[in-house]
């Protein structure tokens, strides 16, 4: 299995940043990744 570019941390943290009503498009950019990564890890 490939290992994640990202660590758990960073991808909870994306989640709650989400959660919080940060829109999905800027915390995308800020973080570097792609919005279908980003909706990729919120349906695991």
């Amino acid at each position: 299995m490939k290992r994640s570019k990202f660590s758990e941390k960073q991808i909870v943290y994306a989640l709650r940043q989400a959660d919080s009503g940060t829109p999905i498009g800027d915390l995308c950019r800020q973080l570097g990744i792609s919005n279908a990564t980003f909706y990729d890890r919120v349906t695991r």
